[in-house]
C-alpha cells in the first residue's frame, strides 16, 4: 500500500476546486443548484477511485474498471433517486439511464426548454462529466505528474476543469451565472497553483530556493492582480450582451416537427358532428369565461392553417422543446390571475394536450403518461403542449397557469401592433383583401381596424356546423376555395373554423401578425368545481399581438343561426311519354349473394415464442452487476496469462529470469512493495523483510508443502539460484527452468494463502508488469 504525499493531495484538492467552479456553470440550464448533488458525487467517486488505484498500486486499466464499477453502483441515488431500489441500490432503469445519459443527455439539454428537468437521466450529464474529469485528472496527478513536475505538465492538468467550464457555457443559456466571479477565481487558482508547482521544482540551496520561490510567487500574484483589474475593465467594455452570447441551444433546432401530425383545425368538424355529446375530459379549477387552448396555428398554405414547422417558425414564434415539470415563461405576455387546473382525460385522443393560459408547471400524474414524460413538448410563446406519444383515456395531469390580461378596446387605441416575425401566408384568396378593405372602412388605429373586421364578420354572417338539423348546409374546411365560398355566397355561412381562418387572413393582409387558436369554451358556473368538456364545446378564435400587452383574442364567429331562405320558383311539371318497364327479377339482390363464413378464431400455432418481459428484466438485473464485477477480473486474468506466456518464451536463461519477474509482480499484486531497482537478491531481502513485518514469514518456511508437492524455498535462496542460472555461463536445461517456475509459483501460492482471502481477491483486479 502506497501513501500519497502532501503535494499530491494538494494537487488533487486544487483540481477539484477548479472542477467545481467549472461545473457550476450548468446552473443556467438546470435553473437551480440541485444538479450539484450529482456533479459533486461524480467528482468524489472519480477521485476516490483514482486515489484507491494509486494507494493499492492498481494498474491503469484496473483503476478504470474499478471506477466504472463505482460509477454504476453508486450513481443511482444521486442521479435517478426515484428509480433506485430501497432508495440507494441501482435498478435496471437507473443502470440504463447511467448508460444513456452520457450518450444522449447532451443533446437533450440543448433541445429541452430551461429549466431542464426531463428526461429522468438528464442529471447523469453533470455526474458523468465530473466523474470523468476527476478520474483522469487524479490518475495523472498520482502517476504522471510526480515523475517530472514542469509548468507544461501542470498546465495540461487544467484542461479537464477548463473543459467543464466551457461545457457549462455551451450547454447553458444566454444568461451567464456569476461569470465574472467564477472566471477570475478560476484564473487565480490555476495560475497560482502552476507557479507554486514551478517553484517547488527549483534546485539549489535551501535559502536560495526559498528566495527564488518567493519571488516567483510574488511575481505571479502581481500578474494575477493585474489580470483581474484588466479583465474587469475589459469585461465591462467589450463583454457581449446576452443575445450575442454563443450557446448551443440557440444553434440547435428542436427535434419536434409539428408537421408530422395533421392540422388540428382540419379536424374541427369531427368534434361538432361525431363527438358533440361525447365527454372528452374533466377539468377542475376553471373560472367563468375561461377557454381551453389546444393548438396555436400560425402558418397558412392555401389549403389549411397549421402549426409552423422548425424550418418555417419565425424568430418570435418560439418552438416546441422538451420540458420537465417546470415550464418556461412566455417572452411576450402580460399575465393576470392564476389557475390551478386538474385534468382527467375521458374520450379525448390526440397528441395535443389541453391547457389554459400560459403554464408554469405541468405534472403528469398517471403512471402510463408519466412514464412517457420525455415525450412532452411545450411552446411558451403559444402556450400549448404536445405529448408526441399521444394522450388517451385515463391520462391525468395538473397545470399551474396564468391567463393573459385583456384590456378594453379604449385602452389599446394608442397601442401599436407588435412587430413579430411570423411564418408567411401563401395562396390567400383575393376576395380576402377586398373584404378586409371593405370592413375596415375609415378605421385608422390597429385595434379599431381589427374590431371592425371582427364586427363585420359577426354581424353579417350566420353560424352553421353543417349538421342535418341546420337550415342551410355549411361545408367543412378552411382552404382558399372554402374562404372564397364563404364571401361569395349570398349569405356568409360557416362556423368557427371558417370565420377564425378568414379573420386571420384579413389581419395578415393588413400587415398584422395573427394566428388561429383552437380549443374549447365550456360553460363554467360560479360554483362549478369540475367541468365536463364535450366535443360540442370546441371553438376557434384569432389572436393578434399588441406591443407591451401580449396576444389579444378576437372572436369573429356570429351567434345567428337562422339563415334567411332563398325563394326559388318551382319548375313546372311536364308529362313524360310512357315507357314499357322491364320484367321484375325472380330473385332479390340479397338472394344472389352467397354468404361466406369467416373463422374469427385465433390460431395460436403460428405465433412465435416470445420471452416474457420479466425474464429479460431479471436477466439484465442480475447480468449487469455480474458483468461489472467479473468482466474486469476476466480482463486482468487474460493480461496475466499473456504476461506469463511471454516470460516462458525465449532462451532457457531468459525463461529462468522470467520466473523471478513473475514472482515479483505477483507479490506486488498482493500488496507488497518490491524495489523498483536493484538485484534479485536485494529485492528478495526487501520482500522477506515485509513478510516478517506482516507476520507472514512462516509461509516460506523450508518445509515440504503437501498441497502443491514442491518445497517452498526462501526468496533469497531462489534469487541466488536464478542469478547462477543467468550469469553462471553454463547451459540451463529445460528441467531446471521448470523447477525454477515451480519454486516461484510455490512461493507465490504460499504467501497468497497466508495473506488472506481479501488480498487474494484484490490481487485478481490488479496487473503489474516489470517489462
Amino acid at each position: 500500500m502506497t501513501r500519497l504525499s502532501s503535494t499530491v493531495v494538494a494537487d488533487i484538492l486544487v483540481l477539484s476546486a477548479l472542477s467545481v467552479l467549472g461545473i457550476v456553470g450548468y446552473e443556467t440550464a438546470f435553473g437551480d443548484l440541485n444538479f450539484l448533488v450529482a456533479a459533486i458525487a461524480g467528482l468524489v467517486i472519480g477521485t476516490v477511485a483514482a486515489v484507491a488505484g494509486a494507494v493499492w498500486r492498481f494498474g491503469a486499466v484496473t483503476t478504470v474498471l474499478v471506477a466504472l464499477v463505482a460509477y454504476f453502483l453508486l450513481g443511482t441515488p444521486f442521479t435517478m433517486a426515484d428509480a433506485a431500489l430501497f432508495a440507494v441500490l441501482p435498478s435496471l432503469e437507473s443502470l440504463t439511464g447511467l448508460v444513456i445519459g452520457p450518450l444522449y443527455g447532451w443533446a437533450d439539454i440543448v433541445t429541452i426548454g430551461t429549466p431542464v428537468e426531463a428526461p429522468d437521466y438528464v442529471a447523469v450529464v453533470p455526474y458523468f462529466a465530473a466523474w470523468l474529469v476527476a478520474l483522469v485528472g487524479t490518475m495523472l496527478v498520482t502517476r504522471w505528474l510526480p515523475k517530472r513536475r514542469t509548468v507544461l505538465r501542470s498546465s495540461v492538468l487544467v484542461i479537464g476543469p477548463l473543459a467543464l467550464y466551457l461545457s457549462g457555457i455551451l450547454l447553458g443559456t444566454d444568461e451567464a451565472y456569476l461569470a465574472g466571479v467564477r472566471g477570475v477565481a478560476f484564473a487565480v487558482i490555476a495560475l497560482v497553483w502552476i507557479a507554486w508547482r514551478r517553484g517547488a521544482t527549483i534546485e539549489g540551496g535551501a535559502d536560495g530556493a526559498a528566495r527564488l520561490r518567493r519571488r516567483k510567487l510574488g511575481g505571479t500574484a502581481a500578474v494575477v492582480g493585474g489580470a483581474v483589474v484588466i479583465g474587469a475593465v475589459a469585461g465591462l467594455a467589450v463583454a457581449p450582451v446576452a443575445p450575442d452570447r454563443f450557446v448551443l441551444r440557440e444553434e440547435v433546432v428542436p427535434p419536434f416537427d409539428p408537421l408530422e401530425f395533421p392540422s388540428p383545425l382540419a379536424g374541427f368538424r369531427n368534434y361538432t358532428k361525431d363527438l358533440a355529446e361525447t365527454p372528452l375530459f374533466e377539468v377542475s379549477g376553471l373560472q367563468p369565461g375561461d377557454v381551453i387552448r389546444l393548438a396555436t396555428m400560425d402558418s397558412y398554405t392555401g389549403r389549411l392553417w397549421n402549426v409552423a414547422g422548425p424550418d418555417d417558425v419565425g424568430a418570435d414564434g418560439g418552438g416546441y422543446g422538451i420540458v420537465g415539470e417546470t415550464l418556461p415563461e412566455p417572452l411576450f405576455a402580460t399575465l393576470g390571475s392564476e389557475r390551478q387546473l386538474a385534468v382527467a382525460v375521458l374520450g379525448y385522443e390526440d397528441v395535443w394536450l389541453p391547457t389554459a393560459g400560459y403554464g408554469s408547471r405541468l405534472e403528469l400524474l398517471d403512471r402510463g403518461t408519466g412514464d412517457r414524460a420525455g415525450d412532452l413538448r411545450y411552446n411558451p410563446s403559444a402556450g400549448t403542449a404536445v405529448l408526441t406519444s399521444g394522450v388517451g383515456e385515463g391520462a391525468q395531469y395538473e397545470l399551474d397557469a396564468r391567463v393573459q390580461l385583456e384590456p378594453e378596446t379604449e385602452d389599446l387605441l394608442e397601442t401599436p401592433v407588435a412587430d413579430l416575425a411570423m411564418p408567411p401566408v401563401e395562396n390567400s384568396p383575393d376576395v380576402v383583401a377586398a373584404k378586409a378593405e371593405e370592413y375596415v372602412g375609415e378605421a385608422t388605429t390597429p385595434i379599431e381596424q381589427l374590431r371592425a373586421i371582427e364586427t363585420g364578420l359577426k354581424t353579417n354572417g350566420f353560424l352553421s356546423h353543417g349538421l342535418a338539423s341546420d337550415t342551410v348546409p355549411s361545408r367543412a374546411g378552411h382552404g382558399a376555395d372554402r374562404i372564397i365560398e364563404l364571401f361569395t355566397r349570398s349569405q356568409m355561412v360557416g362556423d368557427e373554423e371558417q370565420y377564425a381562418s378568414a379573420m386571420a387572413l384579413m389581419a395578415r393582409h393588413l400587415g398584422y401578425p395573427a394566428r388561429v387558436v383552437m380549443g374549447f369554451a365550456p360553460e363554467v358556473g360560479e360554483d362549478d368545481e369540475t367541468v365536463e368538456v364535450l366535443g360540442g364545446d370546441v371553438t376557434a378564435w384569432v389572436e393578434v399581438p399588441f406591443e407591451g400587452v401580449g396576444w389579444i383574442p378576437f372572436r369573429p364567429t356570429p351567434d345567428q343561426v337562422d339563415v334567411p331562405q332563398e325563394q326559388t320558383p318551382k319548375p313546372k311539371s311536364e308529362p313524360q311519354p310512357q315507357v314499357r318497364q322491364p320484367p321484375r327479377a325472380e330473385h332479390d339482390e340479397e338472394q344472389l349473394l352467397t354468404g361466406v363464413e369467416i373463422d374469427d378464431t385465433d390460431d395460436d400455432r403460428d405465433r412465435p415464442f416470445v420471452i416474457p418481459g420479466w425474464v429479460w428484466a431479471m436477466l439484465l438485473g442480475v447480468g449487469i452487476p455480474a458483468a461489472a464485477a467479473f468482466l474486469p477480473m476476466l480482463v486482468v486474468a487474460a493480461m496475466k496469462r499473456a504476461r506469463r506466456r511471454r516470460r516462458r518464451s525465449g532462451g532457457n536463461d531468459r525463461r529462468a529470469a522470467g520466473a523471478w519477474e513473475e514472482l515479483v509482480d505477483r507479490y506486488a499484486e498482493l500488496g507488497f512493495e518490491p524495489p523498483a531497482r536493484g538485484t534479485r537478491l536485494q529485492a528478495a531481502r526487501v520482500l522477506e523483510g515485509q513478510l516478517s513485518e506482516q507476520g507472514l514469514a512462516t509461509a516460506l518456511a523450508p518445509t515440504p508443502d503437501e498441497a502443491i508437492a514442491v518445497r517452498t524455498p526462501r526468496l533469497s535462496t531462489l534469487a541466488s539460484t536464478i542469478d547462477r542460472d543467468v550469469f553462471g555461463g553454463g547451459a540451463v536445461s529445460d528441467d531446471v527452468v521448470e523447477e525454477r517456475w515451480r519454486s516461484a509459483d510455490a512461493a507465490t501460492e504460499a504467501v497468497a494463502r497466508a495473506a488472506g482471502r481479501a488480498r487474494r481477491m484484490v490481487s485478481r483486479y490488479r496487473v503489474r508488469s516489470r517489462r
